[in-house]
């Protein structure tokens, strides 16, 4: 068998002939041809047609996406309707104190029928609210709420109004909490609780507005419980399911749940079967307290809701966990909006207590904060101002879509 020669190639002439075959048609790109357009001929980049700006080069357009929901105008307009009835209801509770006072109320004299348009009013705006902030269908709720609300007040009876003001209670403390937004120090959790507490006042007055024919403990629990099952509800799609929570989340949530059933536990089992000396002498002491005071803060709102708010917000803002801690602030609010319906308490003691449970509550939410930067956060203090300096979890706006 000969060698090859020098000035022959190496390697198989086959391999050869393998490398240059072209591709096949079906590996081939096939070329898109112009279309011939029909119309008039488009413009060129360098000839813009009459009528139209051209673009500068080298801008892009934007492409940001708007927030959902409804525009600013319509916001502002159901605030309104809002606060008009919110105005409403103060100016039917100062003449009702006044009556019961001084009788001054006759230099101005107040229709009857005000704090019943005020209360039908906060109730349809506080739905529409709620439901926009929740992704949900806002006509539909606030005409669901609007049907309810005149019906109670041109019914009248106990069923109806009852069950108005129930129904009010529970948008109101759940709208409350879903009106909060991240905060990244206590000061501003300490504005987003003061927000939902300014809710909850309004509420308060609707339910007031009302007339309702209450059974302060059955209600107060009948509100309690349809307001987190729907908070639970929302927070469930907020909080990316229970399979985001994590270790941490599911032990803060199994806590909060236990302190929840343990504290209304506690009390129902200590009214009905607890040594009647030893609920004697507690209840002596909350009467002391009163006296001297002027109210005695709830313990429910101290140790859950509003420490629950503080913690809650400021979670917020570094992960989307935070969601399922604001839940169990709703144990603040509902009895923040039902504190105004209990026959045997005034104005003045329902915001002593309101008062006194908002301050020991911030207070505690306080110390877990603290406790939990010490244990999660940065060391030392410049490290904790770094961290609030620096970029945190975005939420929409206070009125935007969550």
């Amino acid at each position: 068998m000969s060698s090859p020669t020098s000035d022959r190639a190496r390697g198989s002439s086959r391999g050869k002939r393998a490398a240059e075959r072209p591709p096949s048609r079906l590996r081939r790109a096939r070329k898109v041809e112009p279309r011939p357009s029909t119309g008039p001929a488009a413009a060129s980049p360098a000839e813009p047609t009459a009528g139209s700006t051209a673009a500068p080069a080298g801008r892009v357009a934007d492409t940001t996406p708007r927030p959902a929901g409804p525009s600013t105008k319509v916001v502002a307009l159901w605030l309104a309707l809002l606060a008009l009835g919110a105005v409403a209801l103060v100016w039917a509770a100062v003449d009702g104190a006044l009556t019961r006072g001084n009788g001054l109320s006759e230099l101005f004299p107040v229709p009857d029928w005000l704090d019943g348009a005020g209360a039908v009013a906060v109730a349809t705006a506080l739905s529409w609210l709620l439901a926009t902030r929740t992704a949900g269908r806002p006509l539909v709720s606030a005409g669901l709420a609007l049907v309810l609300g005149v019906a109670s007040v041109l019914v009248g009876g106990r069923i109806l109004p009852t069950g108005a003001a129930v129904m009010t209670c529970v948008v109101g403390s759940v709208y409350a909490v879903m009106v909060t937004v991240p905060a990244v120090t206590w000061w501003k959790a300490v504005r987003e609780v003061l927000v939902a507490t300014l809710v909850a006042a309004v509420t308060s007055l609707a339910a007031l507005g009302f007339e309702p024919t209450v059974a302060t403990e059955r209600f107060d629990l009948a509100a309690l419980v349809l307001a987190l099952g729907l908070a639970f509800t929302i927070v469930y799609r907020l909080g990316a399911g229970l399979h985001g929570l994590g270790r941490r989340g599911m032990i803060t949530v199994a806590i909060g749940l236990v302190l929840l059933l343990a504290t209304l536990a506690y009390a129902e089992l200590l009214r009905r079967y607890g040594a009647q000396t030893f609920v004697s002498s507690v209840l002596d002491f909350v009467d002391a307290t009163s006296e001297r005071i002027g109210a005695f803060p709830r313990p429910l709102v101290v140790l859950l809701g509003i420490p629950a708010l503080v913690w809650g917000t400021h979670v917020r803002a570094r992960r989307r966990q935070g969601w399922w801690v604001c839940a169990f602030g709703v144990a603040a609010t509902v009895p923040l909006a039902t504190g105004l319906v209990a026959p045997d308490s005034s104005y003045l003691e329902a915001v002593l207590r309101a008062a006194y449970s908002l301050v020991l509550g911030l207070l505690v939410g306080y110390l877990l904060i603290r406790a939990d930067l010490a244990l999660t956060g940065p060391k030392g203090r410049r490290g904790r101002r770094a961290e609030e300096a620096g970029p945190h979890r975005p939420e929409p706006s206070r009125f935007a879509e969550l």
